[in-house]
């Protein structure tokens, strides 16, 4: 699989991977400048060379995924009998140099729900380099928002669901979550299933207390703990932002979704 499309795979898949490019090359190598090779935790796509130059470079990228690092890094390597050859001896006679750049898991987001305040939020997280999965049971609602999404820095999804809950089976790992359908029925179902995920990132619901409360009853009676109702926050966004304009919430909801990207990097090094 060409590398692209094997980094394509892993972001829509979350997984953290380095992109390993022969950048230089001074004599004999077995790669000419351009060679690339994507690494994960667990597996590496295409080949740098193979032999010593190979596995030091699988080594180190697999250190700097363990450090969360995002910061990319050059490795500068002597093919000679001399040259540290932890992995075997490589003596072609030539230099590389090679780039590791981080590709870390990607921040991903699916709205249900794409009303006034739904399109305004849909519009400014798409301005940012995530996965932007957004639902919607009415066809016009998707129509209008999918032609307004053009040339985004997201990565975004629009898709028209008669039951919106089918698409939380299939964002991935560490997805967050914001429920704002036109219907109370549908935030309902779209909240039961994804407590039904512990993977999932923050779910956030719109409402007010008094919505809230009757939902917190109905969760009860499916089945869900106080400890996992407790998961959802409803109303959604930040506080101090009480105004009731479509734009001004948005505003509210995406603020407090940044600060939880930003929580999911420290805890992604922390855990590492």
């Amino acid at each position: 699989m060409h590398w692209a499309k094997v980094i394509q795979r892993l972001r829509h898949e979350r997984v953290p991977a380095v992109l390993v490019t022969v950048v230089a090359v001074r004599g004999h190598a077995p790669r000419a400048a351009g060679a690339k090779m994507v690494v994960t935790a667990v597996q590496a796509y295409g080949t740098v060379g193979g032999g010593n130059l190979e596995e030091t470079a699988i080594t180190r990228a697999r250190e700097m995924l363990v450090e969360a690092s995002d910061e990319p890094e050059q490795m500068h390597m002597s093919l000679s009998a001399h040259a540290d050859n932890s992995f075997g001896v490589q003596c072609c006679g030539g230099e590389v140099t090679m780039m590791l750049e981080p590709s870390p898991p990607t921040p991903a987001v699916a709205v249900f729900g794409l009303g006034h305040v739904g399109r305004e939020l849909a519009h400014i997280l798409a301005r940012h380099d995530i996965l932007l999965y957004l639902a919607d049971s009415r066809v016009a609602q998707v129509d209008s928002v999918r032609s307004e999404l053009v040339d985004t820095a997201a990565e975004v999804e629009v898709r028209h669901t008669p039951v919106p809950e089918v698409l939380l089976t299939e964002v991935p790992s560490g997805t967050h979550v914001v429920i704002m359908s036109h219907d109370h029925a549908e935030d309902a179902a779209v909240c039961d299933s994804a407590l039904r995920r512990d993977d999932l990132g923050t779910i956030g619901l719109i409402g007010s207390n008094a919505k809230w409360r009757r939902f917190e009853k109905t969760l009860v009676e499916e089945g869900h703990t106080p400890q996992a109702i407790a998961r959802i926050q409803c109303p959604v966004g930040i506080p101090q932002i009480t105004s009731k304009e479509p734009a001004a919430i948005a505003v509210g909801i995406a603020a407090q979704l940044l600060q939880a990207f930003a929580n999911d990097r420290d805890s992604e090094r922390a855990t590492r």
